[in-house]
């Protein structure tokens, strides 16, 4: 490719031919020396008067009334989860949850209205909005199994990998074909409300219409605040526990909760994961002891049976868990 370049020197127009490659110089004949001019005349190049700039080549963009969309609409169904409606709009849970003023997702009630964010406002809402972005926690020790109403369990527990307390804890699940591509998608939270650095909890995900077969899955920690442990009531203490079963049946755990703590107790619950040989959450559980109220330097028994969805019961883990007595203030 070549380039045509004029410069004008001494008052003759040279040429130059440049060019990728080899460089071809055309050779010019010797011109005459000319006398110089006893007087070398400068005639001034006459400069044009600044006109107006030229209007731009696309026209002025004329004024566009704004049109408001209709807002959409869903009515809360028995069985949805915020999640599960989020992913069904297209949208981000958490965008879908501040949109509504959402506090707890657990929550939502049958016949309740929710605005569902359009793709603009979804934007405009993700982005300058200082959302918590979700904890890093760990998902493992998964098992599936098909129920007998034709379901398909996903069992498996989350490790908090964080340095501090986390609550509200969601897991989704997804699984896939053999090109990697969505087939079924479900979530949950897991068992325990509060979570702290290094504790683990067990969840349980049920696929009500799953496939027939899937490749793979994938696993997501879908959500997780900084937990407000101002309410949690953290001294209590599992003892005397002790398990026993058979095989594939039934696997029972007794024991006791006792509040090791200086404040009374109340809304306690137990929950208890069982796992196979292979450390693999086979069975959950969560419920309370005989009596949910436990005072300072009381106990309550419990006793709680799982049926394992595949595999025997090998060792199982108890937690217990409870709230603190607030103060009421007086008016």
């Amino acid at each position: 490719m070549l380039t045509l370049q004029r410069r004008l020197v001494s008052g003759f127009l040279v040429l130059a031919l440049a060019g990728c490659g080899q460089v071809v110089t055309k050779p010019t004949a010797t011109p005459e020396p000319t006398p110089t001019p006893e007087v070398a005349e400068v005639v001034p190049t006459a400069t044009l008067p600044p006109t107006a700039t030229p209007a731009p080549y696309t026209p002025e963009p004329t004024p566009t009334p704004t049109v408001t969309p209709t807002p959409l609409i869903y009515i809360v169904q028995s069985g949805d989860t915020l999640s599960g409606i989020a992913k069904r709009y297209r949208v981000s849970a958490s965008v879908l949850q501040e949109a509504n003023g959402i506090e707890d997702p657990r929550r939502l009630q049958v016949g309740q209205a929710l605005i569902i964010p359009q793709e603009e406002e979804a934007q405009a809402a993700s982005e300058p909005t200082p959302t918590p972005t979700p904890l890093p926690f760990a998902v493992d020790n998964m098992t599936f199994a098909r129920a007998p109403t034709g379901g398909l369990w996903c069992l498996g527990e989350v490790l908090n990998t964080s340095d501090v307390d986390i609550e509200q804890v969601q897991v989704a699940v997804n699984l896939l074909d053999d090109k990697a591509q969505i087939i079924a998608s479900a979530s949950n939270f897991v068992e325990m409300d509060l979570l702290a650095p290094g504790q683990r909890s067990p969840f349980a995900i049920l696929f009500s219409q799953p496939p027939s077969q899937f490749a793979s899955y994938q696993t997501t920690p879908l959500s997780a605040v900084p937990a407000h442990v101002g309410g949690y009531y953290r001294d209590l203490a599992v003892q005397e526990a002790r398990g026993e079963g058979e095989r594939y049946a039934v696997y029972r755990v007794e024991g006791k909760v006792v509040n090791i703590g200086p404040e009374d107790a109340v809304g306690v619950t137990v929950v208890v994961t069982a796992y196979d040989a292979l450390g693999r959450v086979v069975g959950v559980r969560r419920a309370p002891p005989r009596h949910n109220v436990i005072p300072r330097g009381g106990h309550s028994e419990f006793a709680m049976e799982i049926i394992p969805v595949s595999g025997p019961v090998v060792t199982y883990t108890v937690q217990a868990q409870g709230r603190r007595v607030l103060p009421t203030l007086a008016r």
